[in-house]
């Protein structure tokens, strides 16, 4: 079985790893449209990675989504925060949780979950390929069909595909998948950063702070 991975970010080695350790046959690829995979990783949480949180209630842990928490139970109810630290420090990663219940690695250094996602995927021998960005999918009998976003790089067929390529700020970035026939729904503003020309709150990186509004002197924002 050969199976394609579109997105090399967190989701995308976890899916990869996932298939591997179930199939061990399969032949797994992850496709990054970027040079560098899992560059938000390593800026996550101030450059920490926030890996999960530490409630282990699922209804608690829905209330925190005031978009889809309830749909969010059935996969929950599969893999939950709890899973998550297991699946870390099985591997060699010990995690610390915070008094705000938000579990970071013990070295507090993001690198240290990339490292963790690159050795498994070396381990299990899972491909990585940089620079190959996805435009479309096309079924072709039995087999999906990649086409990329560079006209230089030949289609190629797979078994099966999974799309981690997280979200997109307009929705027609995700018509590629909407031809497939997958519903999709209108993106919104969830998480996001401002791009600040100078570097004089730099101290403040990685600090978080509830029920907080941010204005811009001078400006409406």
């Amino acid at each position: 079985m050969e199976v394609a991975v579109i997105g090399g970010g967190a989701a995308g080695f976890f899916s990869a790893i996932a298939v591997k350790e179930n199939f061990p046959n399969a032949s797994v690829v992850i496709f990054e449209k970027s040079q560098r995979v899992l560059a938000k990783v390593k800026i996550s949480g101030g450059g920490r990675c926030n890996v999960t949180n530490g409630l282990t209630n699922i209804p608690e842990l829905c209330k925190a989504y005031p978009r889809g928490g309830r749909s969010l139970k059935k996969a929950f109810r599969s893999f939950s925060t709890g899973d998550t630290i297991e699946w870390f420090q099985k591997r060699g990663v010990p995690l610390v949780t915070q008094s705000d219940n938000c579990v970071f690695p013990a070295s507090q250094d993001s690198q240290t979950i990339i490292d963790c996602f690159l050795r498994e995927a070396k381990r299990l021998k899972i491909t990585i390929e940089t620079g190959k960005g996805v435009k479309a999918i096309t079924p072709i009998g039995e087999k999906l069909e990649l086409q990329f976003t560079k006209t230089d790089i030949t289609p190629r067929q797979f078994n099966k595909v999974i799309v981690t390529t997280g979200g997109s700020p307009k929705r027609e970035g995700l018509k590629w998948l909407e031809q497939l026939n997958h519903k999709i729904e209108t993106p919104v503003p969830s998480l996001f950063t401002f791009n600040i020309p100078n570097n004089s709150i730099t101290k403040l990186m990685g600090v978080v702070v509830d029920n907080t509004q941010v204005s811009i002197q001078g400006t409406r924002l």
